[in-house]
């Protein structure tokens, strides 16, 4: 605590440091995560989204494992008498070890510096950025040293355990066989938190919400077993598109998934109440529409801004070329 307390010093001495690190803070959001996976796959590359959202979805998985069964309180809970940036308390619930943004952070910025590892911009400008949010949850007093690293360090190790699987293309069998053992590890997560025999003393606010997110990332996953099995076969979308159509579709495509999150929710109140398997149904859907339903858009979209017709191009889908080996 030594360490926090010196930054508490500093925080006090100098809170417009404390605005800086409250915005750099969000770039370890799951929204932030969220949103890049999807700019991935549907303006970049299908290949590198898919990696990062793997990352960020089994360092989820061992996060919230990890959370539920070491049950570390936060700093301030452990030593009363420390304070924390009151502006980050919102977003600091649940236990303290490891820390989530570290993790996603890391996850984020380490996958895109590892698959453009070849331009030296982003072997500087994503470590930089990790890092910055790394000592932004110190800084702010919602996390520990311990927190931070076990976060960043697990992260760090899925990112280059994850690579091989998407470092070359690969057939869509070989993406169906993936997503499928995804969906195992998240059937085994909700599995784990359902029916293990937590002790006494575990939170049950910490408890539900670490069933929440098991059934929300199984229902996610189902929605990646369906992208994976139709989009290669009877989609096959083109990432490449004029920059005001790219701008179109990514604005376009987050509203239509934020707000079908957010607006199943009380649909799914009024006819579950407080059950938490709706959670499944609702991820699925914006899965699916994310991945399936916005996509048809895209050859409209891409005449926006196009000088001329872009050219056809059956070739696009990085799992195309597998697809048809897998069919001979």
């Amino acid at each position: 605590m030594s360490w926090l307390y010196a930054l508490e010093t500093l925080r006090h001495a100098a809170p417009w440091l404390a605005s800086i690190f409250s915005f750099i803070t969000y770039l370890g959001g799951e929204a932030v995560f969220f949103a890049l996976g999807l700019f991935l796959l549907w303006c970049v590359d299908k290949r590198e989204g898919f990696y990062v959202l793997s990352v960020s979805f089994i360092g989820t998985v061992v996060n919230q494992t990890l959370k539920i069964l070491c049950r570390v309180p936060r700093p301030w809970v452990r030593d009363p008498n420390f304070t924390i940036w009151e502006g980050a308390r919102a977003e600091a619930t649940g236990y303290s070890f490891p820390s989530g943004h570290s993790q996603n952070a890391v996850g984020a910025f380490g996958s895109l510096a590892l698959w453009n590892r070849r331009k030296r911009a982003a072997l500087i400008v994503f470590p930089i950025l990790a890092v910055l949010v790394l000592f932004s949850r110190m800084f702010l007093g919602v996390h520990t040293p311990d927190d931070v690293f076990a976060g960043a360090g697990t992260a760090l190790l899925l990112v280059f355990l994850i690579y091989p699987v998407f470092s070359r293309e690969r057939g869509q069998r070989a993406l169906v066989s993936w997503v499928v053992f995804l969906l195992l590890i998240s059937l085994c997560y909700l599995l784990f938190v359902l029916l293990f025999p937590f002790p006494a003393d575990t939170d049950p606010v910490n408890l539900a919400e670490a069933q929440k997110n098991g059934w929300s990332l199984l229902g996610s996953v189902s929605g990646m077993l369906a992208f994976s099995l139709i989009e290669p076969r009877f989609i096959r979308y083109k990432t490449e598109a004029p920059l005001p159509a790219q701008i179109v579709k990514l604005l376009g495509g987050l509203a239509l998934a934020l707000g079908l999150k957010e607006g199943l929710k009380p649909l799914c109140s009024l006819l579950f109440g407080a059950a938490l398997f709706p959670n499944a149904i609702r991820y699925f859907l914006v899965v699916i529409a994310a991945g399936l339903l916005w996509p048809l858009t895209f050859p409209y979209l891409s005449k926006i801004g196009a000088k001329k017709a872009p050219p056809e191009n059956d070739e696009n889908s990085p799992f195309e070329e597998g697809t048809r080996k897998d069919n001979q």
